[in-house]
Order: structure tokens, then C-alpha cells, then sequence
């Protein structure tokens, strides 16, 4: 699963949420999709979404199945939104939330680690990886990344000077 979002309020008297993502496109996520919603840590629990209006390209308004009440959507406000890679994937190929999982070759130290997660702040991508078992942000933008090889499962990129020493 791929951490997509989050709920960040309710939207009317029905029951429907707000989600922030980072997709930064309209229309991947469709009514009959399942979102995961972290409750608690590593607890997914499945939510099928029954209506979507995108209101911009980083927020969505949800309907979800047995989320017919206001207090029912506060429940979920401030939690994480997890997506299947599938779901994903069809709707948008190049963010790097496709990522997950991929091997991190820098072009000095070669092997860096598996990416653990994406994070999107507002200029860039950062890539959650483990270098000399550190959590390391590593950016990936223009600057230093080289390519992705989508088969294989690699991102290559060029750090800048000093910043793997950071990490040991």
C-alpha cells in the first residue's frame, strides 16, 4: 500500500470528508476504489469510497460506504490515507509515490537502500530511505535525480557533496 493522503475535515451533514493527496492530478481515485484509513499505527482498515468530487489538484471530497453521519466523518479527520499501488498507478505514472520500495543507487556511493516512504513538502519530493541504519531524507529533484528505471525498480541519483557523510 501506498500512503496517498489525508483526511483533513468534513464536508457537509452526510458524511463526506475532505482528503488532501499528493498526486497533484484529478480523477485517479473513482467511486468503487478502497481507501485504507489508519486508525491507530499499521491498523489499515479498508473504506470504499461510494463518490469523489475533486475540488482541486491536491483535494478531494469522499463520500465513503457507512460514513452517512457527521460524527462519523470527525472520526476520521487527521488520519493517514493508504491506497493500493493499482489504484494508483492507473491514474497517474509519474509521481514518486510509485516508488515505494525502489532501490536507491547514488552515482558515488552506489547502493544507498530501499525508499520506505515519500514525503512532498511544498518545492520537493524527499525519499525516506535507511543509509547505514539512519533515516535519511534524500530530495529528488531535478538537481539530483538522474532517472528511474520503472522494470527494475531503481532510482538513480547524484547526492550533493557531504550530505551521505551526514548520514555515517
Amino acid at each position: 500500500m501506498i500512503r496517498c493522503g489525508k483526511i483533513v475535515a468534513t464536508h457537509g451533514l452526510a458524511g463526506d470528508v475532505i482528503m488532501t493527496h499528493m498526486t497533484g492530478k484529478k480523477g485517479w481515485l473513482k467511486a468503487s476504489d478502497v481507501l485504507f484509513v489508519a486508525l491507530r499505527k499499521d491498523s489499515f482498515i479498508p473504506h470504499f469510497v461510494t463518490g469523489v468530487k475533486s475540488a482541486t489538484e491536491r483535494e478531494m471530497t469522499l463520500h465513503l460506504e457507512e460514513t452517512d453521519t457527521v460524527e462519523a466523518a470527525k472520526k476520521l479527520v487527521g488520519k493517514e490515507v493508504f491506497v493500493e499501488e493499482e489504484v494508483l498507478a492507473a491514474g497517474v505514472e509519474d509521481t514518486p509515490l510509485l516508488w515505494i520500495g525502489f532501490e536507491v543507487l547514488d552515482e558515488q556511493a552506489g547502493s544507498l537502500g530501499l525508499i520506505e516512504d515519500i514525503y512532498q513538502t511544498a518545492q520537493q519530493w524527499l525519499a525516506q530511505v535507511r543509509v547505514n541504519g539512519n533515516e535519511a531524507l534524500l530530495p529528488l529533484i531535478d538537481q539530483t535525480l538522474i532517472r528511474v528505471d520503472i522494470k527494475k525498480k531503481q532510482v538513480f541519483v547524484k547526492m550533493p557533496d557531504g550530505l551521505l557523510e551526514v548520514y555515517g
